[in-house]
């Protein structure tokens, strides 16, 4: 039996009934099985000790939107129009990809969101078989599906519906559990409505989530209307989306009624707010989805409009962004952005009962960072020094299901130089045609 006893620790648990605990937490396999105060009892004597002075540790982070391959093409196109950065910039060098491009993009951005905290990713790309076998080697926590764009032939269309289930049923539950899938067809605007209908019933057939952008930009929800004669909201809700535990990217431009309408089904909302003003596509209605009971989250979206996957930002963005534009400076405390990337985070992807929270019977999915540095004194608030003064360069130390994944700020589980070179020679290789 593996067992860590972490003694002298400072754990922000995101757990109401214990917000903020000094003392002690026991790892058992792949669980929390002790955090409190005082000494645990029937602690193992084979159990590894560790010294949890200067560190503080919190629930690993939760990306709730990206597409991770797409991390070759950081700082490629910035500066931008969502469209004109889409159409004329990114799918041109996606349709060079080969499935080694693949792999070496994803491989770049689990690194990096390894050692920034975050232990669970969301996931959309095609090749996804190449996703999913990293996935797996790196030990993070995946929830990934092949997203599919319909502006095609039926007969394209149908292989990639059969090709996306297929990926869904073959990978689900993998990796010992870490990998499960859902499936993805991409946006409205680049999905005709039978073709969203058919992964909408793919969805029944199999019990799979599902999970798109939808009304990211102005220009994308007046498309819907000319196209459809009505918002993106309406248009999902009538084609059967919000009848299957859905997940929508973005949800920028929303009025009243439709944030009403996303509450009623339960709809879960990826919130990438440092992607969308860098895209310039607006500022989503945080604070009005979460007083309707949105299951509200962040994600990044890809390195190629962010351009990192640090989600710290997101979260020190997420308790800023939203005073400036309100004028209201207890809009988004500190404590309610860190819950979005965490336990927050989890419970938009349906997983609360597992991961978000440090708590006995959760998983060790957990990030420790080094507080024994200048921007973390004197020592206050810690929960306000993580969001207003932290960032994922704080990051020591990463465990996943358990096992640690990153140690002192090196992931043990993937060779990091071989993975740059090899990203730079893909890079290199698109660019070049």
């Amino acid at each position: 039996m593996k067992q860590l006893w972490i003694r002298n620790g400072l754990f922000v648990t995101m757990d109401d009934a214990a917000p903020v605990i000094k003392g002690h937490m026991v790892i058992t396999e792949d669980r929390i099985t002790y955090i409190g105060e005082q000494e645990p009892k029937d602690v193992s004597e084979q159990a590894e000790k560790m010294d949890g002075k200067g560190l503080v540790f919190l629930p690993g982070l939760v990306n709730t939107h990206g597409h991770a391959a797409m991390s070759l093409l950081r700082g490629f196109s910035d500066d931008q129009n969502l469209q004109v950065w889409l159409e004329q910039k990114m799918w041109p060098m996606e349709g060079r990809y080969v499935a080694a491009d693949t792999r070496a993009g994803t491989a770049l951005a689990i690194v990096e969101m390894l050692r920034t905290g975050t232990t669970t990713f969301v996931d959309m790309y095609d090749r996804m078989d190449e996703v999913a076998k990293v996935t797996e080697q790196s030990g993070i926590r995946g929830v990934l599906m092949r997203g599919a764009i319909g502006l095609c032939s039926e007969q394209e269309q149908k292989a990639k519906l059969e090709e996306a289930v297929a990926f869904a049923l073959e990978w689900n539950g993998k990796a010992n559990g870490r990998i499960t899938t859902m499936l993805s067809p991409h946006a409205p605007y680049t999905c005709p409505p039978a073709f969203i209908e058919k992964f909408v019933q793919a969805a029944h057939d199999h019990s799979f989530a599902l999970h798109t952008h939808m009304s990211e930009s102005i220009r994308e929800v007046e498309q819907n209307v000319q196209d459809y004669g009505v918002r993106p909201v309406e248009h999902l809700d009538r084609l059967g989306f919000f009848s299957r535990p859905a997940l929508v990217a973005h949800a920028v431009h929303l009025t009243d009624e439709e944030i009403t309408l996303l509450a009623e089904r339960g709809v879960s909302v990826s919130h990438n707010p440092v992607s969308n003003l860098k895209l310039a596509s607006g500022v989503a209605r945080l604070p009005e989805l979460l007083r309707a009971g949105v299951k509200v989250s962040l994600g990044t979206d890809s390195a190629a409009s962010n351009n990192n996957l640090d989600l710290f930002q997101e979260i020190t963005m997420a308790a800023l962004l939203h005073k400036g534009i309100s004028g209201d400076p207890t809009v988004i405390p500190a404590s309610e952005a860190l819950k979005l990337g965490t336990s927050l985070g989890a419970a938009a992807i349906w997983k609360s009962d597992e991961i978000g929270k440090l708590k006995t019977g959760m998983k060790a999915d957990i990030a420790a960072i080094d507080i024994d540095q200048p921007h973390f004194y004197p020592m206050t608030d810690i929960v306000s020094h993580l969001v207003y003064a932290g960032s994922g360069r704080d990051v020591r130390h990463v465990w996943v299901d358990g096992r640690q994944v990153v140690k002192n700020g090196q992931c043990t589980t993937l060779d990091e130089e071989k993975i740059r070179r090899e990203a730079q020679d893909s890079f290199d290789r698109l660019l070049n045609g």
